[in-house]
């Protein structure tokens, strides 16, 4: 199921008002959390990571730092559990590192309610059906992180994903909207290392044999030209 042509314009306006209201009204929170970040961790308070958005195109997307850049003596980063803060952890703990992409909801590269945006190296991973998830725009919050956040495992996450692609409405989104302030507030379904050790999604092969369970997630990755 797509948005009517009606829908989608209110859909964007609803977007562009919580995300322009939403910027606003947390700067002061911004800039705390900005200075927090530069004093523990240091340069840069944020990065930009490539996702995958509406109908696969990518995008970079807006994050507050939650982890350090240190690397092996190979000069490869540490994995993701190592170098993940205390800070970083309540950061995300609170949704707080996941501020910046109401920057990325105003250029239209994300919607407030949506899938959330996944790393480009999974794309081939994705059955055709979970490729679905990319018939909507990327949100902010979506249908599986009211239903578990980063507490469920890939196959129920990648569905609900394509559940609400399919079913998608803008009373479903003022839903999700609703639950997800409710499950923030209780800090509902965050796993104990905040996501920090959750395995890579690997798709139905599998991890290489005798490879990493997962790669670290601030790897850099670029924007084909």
């Amino acid at each position: 199921m797509t948005f009517s042509k009606t829908e989608a314009v209110l859909k964007r306006a609803m977007d562009v008002g919580l995300a322009g209201v939403g910027l606003a009204a947390s700067l002061p929170l911004l800039a705390g959390v900005a200075a927090a970040v530069r004093i523990q961790m240091g340069a840069p308070v944020m990065y930009r990571q490539v996702r995958v958005g509406l109908d696969k195109k990518q995008f970079r997307l807006w994050k507050f730092r939650t982890m350090t850049n240190e690397r092996s003596a190979d000069g490869n980063l540490l994995p993701d559990g190592e170098r993940l803060t205390a800070l970083g952890r309540w950061l995300r703990e609170t949704s707080l590192d996941e501020l910046p992409q109401l920057i990325n909801v105003l250029a239209g590269d994300m919607s407030i309610v949506g899938p959330r945006p996944l790393l480009v190296r999974y794309l081939p991973r994705y059955s055709p059906r979970q490729q679905r998830r990319h018939t909507v725009r990327p949100g902010l919050t979506g249908w599986a992180q009211v239903h578990g956040r980063n507490s469920l495992d890939w196959d129920s996450r990648l569905e609900l994903d394509v559940w609400y692609a399919e079913n998608a409405s803008l009373l479903l989104d003022i839903r999700i909207i609703l639950s997800t302030v409710w499950m923030v507030l209780r800090r509902e379904a965050v796993l104990s290392g905040a996501g920090a050790e959750m395995d890579e999604f690997w798709g139905t092969a599998g991890p290489p044999s005798g490879g990493p369970r997962a790669f670290p997630v601030e790897e850099i990755e670029s924007i084909p030209s």
